[in-house]
């Protein structure tokens, strides 16, 4: 929201630069058209990716003069990120500044800035959360012990919501809320503004032995067990810079209490004698673990009552909108004058008519012709398109039920297609069945499995510029990790039984039309006739229910499926 209320740009994804000359923007393929339209001409718009552009560090040493200093807000960037910037700008001299008192953008946004979200949080019931926080605790403890740790910090928001079985909605379209948690062998410790906690949640929390403090208490906690001498395990990727930075300024002072700088141990540890080195390392090790949090790949490996909620949520959707899309249909054949904002609006209402709707998933992109082109298309009622029968009209929209998390995309055209039309959907779709019927070994990385969403279009010279597959929680955030499927990353995480992934290929022609079809998709094991090398095998089953458009008529289709 601040590099919104500074630039103008609404987008999930994008990096501003201001220098005392410059003022930057970076994002990704996703965005380009997007930002085009909300960034002004003090800005300027470098398309990440794209041959010939800088990164943010590149451009940094070549704009800045030998020996400037570069400012983050440490809360805001990972300690990962912020070790990565401050190596390559020292290479030019630069020095990274961490300004942990005050954001920049706060003392410009002054008394307008929105205050702080104040719901509540609430219990995530055990007939949808599968297993207890007891129990959870547990297996981080048991983590903890595994690793030679005795404490953990964890940041993210979806990990804080699912270890402890709860939910709130700090974060619009996410139920998350604003926190962090310390557990160690003996306690817990959730970090939050105490107002958002009912008595009910309070007992909760007491029942599976989880204290409360201030949201802004970390700090001061995380100080006083490196003081003590306490190893810390950090998933450096996402605790933010300044955790890490107070971490290691209190292990400091632990070491220069047992007689030790930083700059011995560092000697020690690159000793030529083994017990010198071995001692020095010990000594290194004092300053945390540095790993993925143990709850990444836990949470989005999902249980029975999980893939339950997410099964029963899915077709609750599913029924909303086979309702919606019949509507719609004969509202546009009737020639009845709709917006995409008001499309959208009406999805919204067929779907709070289902039991356990809780909100949408994320803002829906509602896009007719050359909108829908903007793959992350957020209409506006003062600037949106009609929808009628002359070009695609493309619709990705998802839901958060109390029991499960829905994200579903459908392309139609209400008219006649062109050729062009048919072609580009055709190979979308093609590509979309690839990867829906693909059985792949255990072990395999979601990027393997890209290629077969883009090889029907890479046939015609054609592409996209996203991934194919992100992972979605369960009655959690609509995006989560570990697990994707895309080659733009790196990611390596092997695909597992259990896990939740999307299928969205797509294709788009600026100022022209867009095309995506999406399906979630659990990973499931399939059993062969034949296992080479005795391996199990993975495939794929559906979550979503609802028609993909064919040359026949989509309310066909649903009439087809009503009961």
């Amino acid at each position: 929201m601040r590099r919104a209320y500074l630039t103008g740009f609404t987008g999930s994804a994008g990096t501003a630069v201001v220098t005392k000359n410059n003022a930057a923007f970076w994002t990704d393929g996703r965005y380009f058209l997007q930002a085009e339209k909300e960034l002004s001409h003090d800005w300027t718009l470098l398309r990440s990716g794209n041959h010939g552009v800088p990164t943010t560090i590149e451009w940094l040493n070549d704009v800045l003069p030998s020996g400037s200093r570069v400012g983050i807000d440490p809360f805001l960037f990972s300690s990962d990120a912020a070790e990565e910037l401050k190596a390559a700008i020292s290479d030019k001299n630069h020095e990274l500044i961490l300004i942990r008192d005050f954001n920049l953008v706060d003392e410009i946004w002054g008394g307008s800035r929105p205050a702080p979200p104040k719901e509540p949080t609430r219990v995530h019931a055990i007939k949808y959360a599968g297993v207890d926080v007891a129990s959870k605790l547990s297996f981080v403890r048991s983590q903890l012990d595994e690793n030679g740790c005795d404490t953990v910090v964890i940041s993210m928001l979806d990990e804080v919501a699912w270890l402890l079985n709860m939910r709130g909605s700090d974060v619009p379209h996410s139920p998350v809320f604003y926190s962090y948690l310390t557990v160690e062998m003996s306690t817990a410790t959730l970090f939050v503004d105490s107002n958002k906690v009912s008595e009910e949640v309070l007992e909760h929390l007491k029942k599976a032995g989880v204290k409360l403090k201030s949201y802004e208490a970390i700090l001061s906690d995380v100080e006083r067990l490196a003081e003590k001498g306490a190893k810390l395990w950090l998933d450096s990727s996402s605790v933010n810079a300044a955790i890490v930075s107070v971490f290691r300024s209190g292990c400091d002072r632990y070491m220069r209490k047992r007689g030790k700088t930083g700059r011995q141990i560092g000697k020690e540890a690159s000793s030529d004698d083994p017990t010198t080195k071995k001692r020095g390392v010990q000594n290194m090790e004092l300053n945390g673990l540095y790993k993925a949090s143990p709850v990444t790949l836990a949470k989005s490996v999902k249980n029975e009552a999980e893939i339950r909620g997410m099964k029963n949520s899915h077709l609750r959707d599913a029924a909303a909108l086979a309702e919606f899309w019949c509507w719609i249909e004969e509202e546009v054949h009737n020639n009845v004058a709709l917006t995409e904002v008001q499309v959208a609006e009406n999805l919204l209402g067929f779907r709070r008519k289902q039991d356990g709707f809780i909100e949408t998933s994320f803002d829906t992109i509602s896009g007719y012709g050359a909108n829908g082109a903007i793959i992350h298309y957020n209409p506006t009622p003062d600037s949106c398109s009609s929808v009628g029968s002359d070009n695609l009209f493309l619709l990705d929209s998802g839901a958060q039920y109390v029991d499960g998390t829905t994200d579903i995309t459908r392309t139609v055209h209400f008219g006649e297609p062109s050729p062009r039309h048919k072609e580009c959907f055709t190979r979308v779709l093609q590509g979309h069945i690839a990867l829906d019927q693909a059985v792949f070994p255990e072990r395999t990385p979601g990027f393997v499995l890209d290629v077969l969403a883009r090889s029907s279009l890479w046939k015609i010279g054609l592409d996209y510029r996203h991934g194919t597959g992100h992972g979605v929680g369960a009655a959690l955030n609509v995006h989560e990790g570990p697990q994707s499927i895309s080659y733009r990353y790196g990611n390596l995480t092997a695909l597992q039984k259990g896990m939740i992934v999307s299928n969205e290929p797509g294709y788009y022609e600026d100022d022209s039309f867009g095309i995506r079809i999406e399906n979630l998709l659990l990973v499931k094991e399939v059993n062969l006739a034949n296992s080479f090398g005795g391996i199990s095998y993975l495939g794929f089953e559906k979550l979503t229910f609802v028609p993909i458009q064919s040359v026949i008529k989509l309310t066909e289709h649903l009439l087809k499926i009503s009961p």
